[in-house]
């Protein structure tokens, strides 16, 4: 475990292994990502267990939304990496030629990765995917929140990844301060928008450029000429898995009063199918991942009318899928992002009322549109703005790695996933080549002559 009187020269460690160039080879990269590739196979069972522990999580969950998860992006990465990786030649302009021109993608150097505790394997693996894929050493700060996951995490890594390029520091306040004081190259932080405030304003004091995946309150919206009932089994799906603790789980639902009324007892339906008439019996929903979590959502659901769920048992840390009809849209559950299984209804009058309201918030991390209406659609295309959208279906645009996955504005900034993933680890070197023969370049060099004047101004204007 590296301490945090450790960490500056842990840090200046890893420099100096990539200023010897050991994580630049193609070979290597590829060797990197088949090892985690062999750690999530061969460990499964372990990090199945740690996830249980730290968050309820079913060992089938787990493969879904965090191991298998991972899996598939190594893969995907691995199978198209030598092609993301090509020189990317450019053409140049007739004033320069003849030359070549090309744009060469290079490692940033020693990277930082912050991961929340909500998806501890996924959050924390899926961004070091792509470092290594890149080319970067790397810094891992799994979240002290999933301490199972965390110490689980950092006993693994170095026994499957070179040690010469990968850490890991265990931690909470002490250890991340610690860390953001070191000169990093890119930090990639996964989390909420305060805490991605102090990492960038950190970032700032080494001019170091940052990926902020952040959440906010993610819209659903529904109307009258969908099939209500299969909208209502994909929104409790992507809603209360994980137990409502998913950055894109739709946050609230906007619809008309007669669509509310008529998909609320979907909704419960949904709900029972999924998970029982009693949700804490089964083995397929999660807990919520701490007292403070669980206290938190408490006072949410305090005051408002419950149209299905609302048992809770602290002891466990249980809190039953809820859904709250006719909530206020200042209520305090509208106030802030839920991250728990926690779905108000808000009545709006129209599609129209529907775009100002989600338009008057911060601008979301998704958003989520029920509508068999392509007018709709294109409205909600072209009047919000969001770092995903989603048409009948919440959350599932994380597993399109051709996708890029990200915020906007208070949600983040920076898209990842795929190939996203390696640009954004790297540096798009532009390079220029011109042999010193033939000398075409007389025409531009000093000193400027009448006859020079002319020939530049209307090379220029022929160019334009």
């Amino acid at each position: 475990m590296t301490t945090v009187a450790e960490i500056p020269s842990e840090v200046s460690r890893l420099r100096s292994n990539f200023d010897a160039g050991i994580t630049k080879p193609y070979a290597w990269r590829i060797r990197q990502l088949k090892a985690l590739r062999t750690l999530l196979l061969d460990r499964s069972p372990e990090l199945e267990q740690a996830l249980f522990s730290d968050l309820g999580k079913n060992p089938t969950e787990a493969q879904l939304t965090e191991i298998g998860f991972v899996v598939a992006e190594i893969d995907y990465t691995i199978k198209h990496l030598r092609r993301w990786l090509q020189p990317r030649r450019v053409s140049v302009p007739l004033s320069l030629a003849p030359a070549k021109a090309f744009v060469l993608k290079e490692p940033l150097g020693v990277v930082l990765v912050i991961a929340p505790w909500n998806y501890p394997v996924q959050l924390l693996l899926t961004p070091i995917v792509g470092a290594l894929a890149a080319g970067n050493t790397v810094v891992a700060k799994p979240s002290e929140l999933a301490p199972a996951t965390s110490t689980l995490l950092a006993r693994l890594l170095p026994d499957y990844l070179d040690k010469r390029a990968v850490i890991v520091v265990e931690g909470a306040v002490k250890e991340t301060t610690a860390l953001l004081q070191q000169r990093f190259d890119h930090i990639f932080y996964t989390g909420n928008g305060r805490v991605g405030r102090i990492v960038m304003e950190a970032a700032a004091k080494n001019l170091t450029s940052v990926t902020l995946e952040l959440g906010g309150k993610s819209p659903v919206y529904v109307d009258d000429t969908v099939d209500l009932e299969a909208a209502a089994r994909r929104i409790a799906w992507g809603k209360f898995m994980n137990a409502g603790q998913t950055c894109v789980a739709p946050d609230y639902l906007l619809a008309t009063p007669q669509v509310a009324a008529a998909i609320m007892p979907l909704l419960t339906q949904a709900i029972a199918d999924f998970y029982g008439n009693d949700p804490a019996t089964s083995s397929s929903y999660g807990r919520i991942v701490n007292d403070a979590q669980f206290e938190r959502l408490r006072g949410l659901i305090a005051g408002q009318a419950v149209e299905t769920g609302g048992e809770m048992d602290a002891r466990t840390r249980y809190i039953a899928p809820t859904v709250l009809s006719g909530v206020r849209r200042d209520a305090p559950v509208m106030q802030q992002e839920i991250f728990g299984p926690i779905l108000p209804i808000v009545p709006v009058t129209s599609l129209d009322e529907a775009i100002d309201f989600i338009n008057a918030g911060d601008k979301p991390l998704a958003l989520y549109v029920f509508t068999e209406s392509r007018a709709t659609k294109r409205r909600f295309l072209t009047h919000t703005s969001s770092g995903a959208i989603g048409f009948g279906v919440p959350s599932a645009h994380l597993s399109a790695p051709g996708l890029p996955f990200g915020g906007v504005g208070p949600s983040g900034m920076g898209g990842y996933h795929g190939e996203r993933s390696v640009a954004i680890f790297s540096h798009e070197k532009a390079v220029l080549s011109k042999n010193l023969k033939p000398e075409t370049l007389n025409l531009i060099y000093p000193p400027f002559t009448e006859k020079k004047d002319v020939f530049i101004r209307r090379f220029l204007r022929k160019l334009g």
